[in-house]
């Protein structure tokens, strides 16, 4: 009989097989304070730095806002509405008082916009991720690129399956998982754009090995959704397989939709599922009426502004360019993320800083965000930069490239 590793540990005590109390010290924030100093070592600690609203006066590349709709009058405006309409809180999970007809409506306009069939929204895309693997990857094989946002990686051990991790957008890797499998049943899942690297999942290929397979596909479309694809609708879209009801999404309205919250869109069967056993959708608080609002709005800027993806693909390719160009090391983006490697957390954190002196404010991205030797500034394209912005970026990238001439 298996006991529980607390319980083993407790009688263990008891028995005197571990020793006194006392020889295993009496100070329960020793060990926190030594892997803090650890981390200071090592260039990874972290820090809250709350901005002002106009990100202290420096131009960001460092948000989500894609399309540059989070300051947008017309998403405030929603909010507002809703916020006098509805209240400030939901009141409740989406199962006992918190759905509401903003939930309803933009759960079909997602599912409209993007060609799924049906969709449900979450208070997060984190909480998204966590639903969708976790609920319909219990008991079977879930196959996950390395690459994967945390979240599909917490999704992936919530779901008490055998997950197989494959390297980074390697097909041939999923279908030798996906072959070898004893499970009845399997799910492959994958980013879209990855969040950090910034490029782009083999989307269709993926599909058609699970569909041989006789797997799931659930892409994570955090980073596609408002940017690539045909006026914003994303990379499933983009690849034919808005329809597949063997394709699950996820989405986040927290980046080019300039809100808050998140949604799993896939087939009816899928949605039931979610809202029968789906544990992070049943037990928590439904996300509140005004970022539902915003995000209804923001889709309805997106359909009349089918450009605004666009822009902000064109603002970072222009990004990608400039950094190429100073003997820096990036990729081709796939959508608005572009990665400045520049390879240990100290390299990076300088950069930032560099960047914060030149008035831009940039993401530093270190382990465990990205593999060791991989710390990098993450450049977010936003579809409103103008010439001049990209003009003060270029010179902060300037000081980037001599200071590792330098170093």
């Amino acid at each position: 009989m298996r006991c529980h590793p607390a319980r083993t540990r407790i009688g263990a005590v008891a028995a005197g097989k571990i020793g006194d109390m006392e020889t295993m010290g009496t100070d329960p924030l020793a060990r926190l304070r030594d892997a803090a100093a650890q981390r200071e070592r090592a260039g990874l600690r972290r820090a809250l730095r709350p901005r002002t609203p106009d990100h202290d006066g420096l131009i960001d590349l460092a948000s989500n806002d894609y399309l540059g709709l989070s300051r947008d009058e017309r998403l405030v405006a929603a909010a507002v509405r809703a916020t006098r309409e509805w209240g400030t809180g939901s009141t409740g999970s989406r199962l006992v008082s918190g759905s509401t007809g903003l939930h309803a409506d933009l759960e079909r306009r997602l599912a409209a916009f993007t060609g799924a069939a049906a969709g449900l929204c979450f208070s997060s895309g984190y909480l998204a991720n966590l639903a969708a693997v976790a609920t319909l990857g219990a008991g079977g094989l879930v196959v996950s690129d390395e690459g994967n946002h945390a979240s599909i990686i917490d999704a992936c051990r919530l779901a008490r399956a055998r997950v197989v991790v494959t390297p980074h957008r390697d097909v041939a890797a999923v279908e030798k998982a996906l072959a070898g499998r004893d499970e009845e049943h399997a799910l492959v899942v994958t980013d879209a754009v990855f969040s950090v690297a910034g490029d782009l999942a083999p989307v269709g290929e993926l599909h058609a090995a699970a569909a041989r397979h006789r797997a799931l596909l659930v892409v994570d479309e955090a980073h596609s959704l408002g940017v690539t694809g045909e006026g914003g609708r994303g990379a499933v879209h983009a690849a034919g397989l808005a329809a597949a009801p063997d394709v699950v999404r996820t989405v986040t309205f927290s980046k080019a939709l300039g809100s808050q919250g998140g949604a799993v869109l896939g087939a009816a069967e899928v949605i039931d599922a979610l809202v029968d056993t789906g544990r992070p959708f049943i037990f928590d608080t439904a996300p509140a009426p005004a970022p539902m609002a915003a995000a209804l709005a923001a889709l309805d800027i997106v359909g009349h502004h089918p450009d605004l993806p666009g822009q902000a693909r064109d603002t970072a390719i222009a990004l990608a360019r400039a950094v190429a160009a100073r003997g820096l090391a990036t990729a081709d983006p796939a959508a608005a993320v572009v990665p400045v490697v520049l390879g240990p957390p100290e390299a990076a954190l300088r950069a930032a800083a560099v960047f914060a002196e030149h008035g831009v404010r940039a993401g530093c991205f270190r382990p465990p965000s990205v593999p060791a030797g991989r710390s990098c500034l993450r450049l977010t394209a936003r579809a409103n930069l103008s010439s001049d912005d990209l003009a003060v970026i270029g010179r902060a990238l300037t000081a980037v490239a001599e200071m590792k001439v330098n170093v």
